[in-house]
């Protein structure tokens, strides 16, 4: 069984950083795609960056410069560097690990979320 979990959010002032981790239980963790996503209060879940099992990076125009993912296969371990922290940074944030089998099956998994408060 896949478990995701989150660590390292917090409270931070804007302009600040946090890095947020997420340990997966996962067997074969190098061929999975790894994510971050986040919902604030009232909107919907939005993917914040993405790394693919080949390294491949993708972000959120409103992230792009400011956040960094990363990912240790040997620590089965994905990272979310922030910088610049703003407030409407503020949110849930969520580890996300999936897995292409076929063109008609991909599995995905979640964590259970670390909330990131950006605030004076």
């Amino acid at each position: 069984q896949v478990q995701l979990v989150e660590s390292g959010g917090g409270l931070v002032q804007p302009g600040g950083s946090l890095r947020l981790s997420c340990a997966a239980s996962i067997s074969i963790f190098s061929v999975y795609g790894m994510g971050w996503y986040r919902q604030a209060p009232g909107k919907q879940r939005e993917l914040v960056a993405v790394v693919t099992s080949g390294g491949t990076t993708r972000y959120a125009d409103s992230v792009k410069g400011r956040f960094t993912i990363s990912r240790d296969n040997a620590k089965n371990t994905v990272y979310l560097q922030m910088n610049n922290l703003k407030s409407e940074d503020t949110a849930v944030y969520y580890c996300n690990a999936n897995r292409v089998y076929s063109v008609s099956d991909t599995r995905t998994y979640w964590g259970q979320g670390t909330q990131v408060t950006v605030s004076f």
